[in-house]
C-alpha cells in the first residue's frame, strides 16, 4: 500500500472465519508497524478480533459500529475525528468499517451506499486505508453488490481483488439519487426571497404547524436557515420555499435561482468545519440537525429537499 493517499477496500464475508481471514492479518499489521488501527464493527465481530489478537488486542481501538456516527454525516465527522486525534506523522491509519445495513429504510439505505462511495472523495489525500466488511449472511443483495461499485477493489484474505464493477463517485451518487415526489398540491410555500430572515420566519410557521415545539422546533428552523443560507451564498440569488408533511417528518423544499451559479456538488456538506470559516458549514450543519438533506442541480436550478423528524417522532 502506498504510504499516502486514501485507500478503500470492501470485505464479502459469509462466516466468522471468512471475516478473521482478512481482519486479524490487516489489524495485526497495522499494529506491528505501530500505526493506530481501530475496528469499528459489531460487539460480535470486536470478540472475534480480540481473541484472535491475543495481547496486541490491548493496542486495537474499538467501536461498536451501530453508535459510531448513525447517519452519514455523522459517519464522516467520525472519521476525521478518530484520523486527527490518533494520526502520527510518516504512518498511515488503519480503519475497519462496518455499516450497520439491517433495519434501515430504503431511503437511509441509499444514502448509505451513496456515502460510501462518496468516501473515495471525501477522504482523499488522507493516508487511511479503509477495509468495509459486510457480512453477506444479513445484508440485502443489492447491497453486498453496491460493495463491489463503491470500493475499487475488495479483499479476501490478503488476496486483493479490483472490482470490475466500480464507478465513478459523483455519476454512482447521481444514479443512486432518490426519485423526486412532487410536492403535494396543498403545500405551503413562498415566493423567491433573497433573505434568511424570510426563510426563517416560513420555516418557523411551518414547523409550529405541523407541531413541533421548543428545542426539536428550534432546530428544525436552524437547519433550514443554514441550508438557505449555503444557496444564497453567491450574490443575486434567490430561494422560494415549499414545505409539507409526511408521515413522522417535515419536509422542506428550497429551490434557488439566480444569475449566478450555485455550487452544488454531489458531496457537499459531509466534512465538518475546519480552521477557517468555509460555503460549506452551514450546509455541514443542516445536514447534521436534518433526518436527511438532498442537494442536486437541474440545469439553472438548484434543488434541495431537507427532512427534519415530525412531532410524533421520539428519539
Amino acid at each position: 500500500m502506498p504510504a499516502d493517499g486514501f485507500v478503500h477496500h470492501a470485505c464479502l464475508y459469509g462466516t466468522d472465519a471468512e471475516f478473521l481471514a482478512t481482519a486479524v492479518p490487516f489489524v495485526r499489521d497495522g499494529l506491528a508497524a505501530g500505526e493506530p488501527v481501530l475496528a469499528a464493527t459489531t460487539p460480535a465481530n470486536i470478540d472475534l478480533l480480540r481473541r484472535a489478537l491475543g495481547e496486541r488486542a490491548h493496542a486495537l481501538d474499538t467501536a461498536e459500529t451501530a453508535y459510531f456516527g448513525r447517519r452519514p454525516v455523522e459517519r464522516v465527522s467520525a472519521f476525521l475525528r478518530y484520523h486527527d486525534r490518533r494520526a502520527r506523522p510518516g504512518r498511515r491509519t488503519r480503519v475497519l468499517a462496518e455499516p450497520v445495513w439491517c433495519g434501515r429504510s430504503a431511503r437511509q439505505v441509499a444514502e448509505w451506499k451513496r456515502m460510501e462511495s462518496g468516501l473515495n472523495v471525501l477522504l482523499a489525500g488522507l493516508p487511511v486505508w479503509m477495509i468495509c466488511p459486510y457480512d453477506t449472511r444479513n445484508v440485502p443483495a443489492d447491497v453486498a453488490r453496491a460493495a463491489c461499485a463503491t470500493h475499487p477493489a475488495r479483499l479476501d484474505g490478503r488476496r486483493l481483488i479490483p472490482c470490475t464493477g466500480y464507478a465513478e463517485p459523483a455519476a454512482y451518487a447521481a444514479g443512486m439519487a432518490p426519485p423526486r415526489a412532487p410536492a403535494p398540491a396543498g403545500a405551503a410555500r413562498t415566493g423567491p426571497t433573497a433573505t434568511t430572515a424570510t426563510v426563517r420566519l416560513f420555516a418557523r410557521e411551518r414547523a409550529v404547524a405541523a407541531g413541533l415545539r421548543g428545542e426539536r422546533l428550534g432546530l428544525a428552523v436552524l437547519a433550514v436557515c443554514e441550508a438557505a443560507g449555503y444557496l444564497l451564498a453567491p450574490a443575486g440569488t434567490r430561494v422560494a420555499l415549499r414545505a409539507w408533511e409526511e408521515p413522522g417528518q417535515l419536509v422542506y423544499e428550497l429551490l434557488c435561482t439566480g444569475p449566478a451559479s450555485v455550487p452544488a456538488p454531489m458531496f457537499a456538506g459531509y466534512r465538518p468545519p475546519g480552521g477557517r470559516p468555509g460555503p460549506e458549514d452551514g450546509l455541514w450543519l443542516a445536514r447534521t440537525l436534518s433526518e436527511s438533506l438532498d442537494i442536486r442541480a437541474q440545469g439553472a436550478l438548484t434543488r434541495l429537499t431537507l427532512r427534519v423528524k415530525g412531532p410524533r417522532t421520539f428519539g
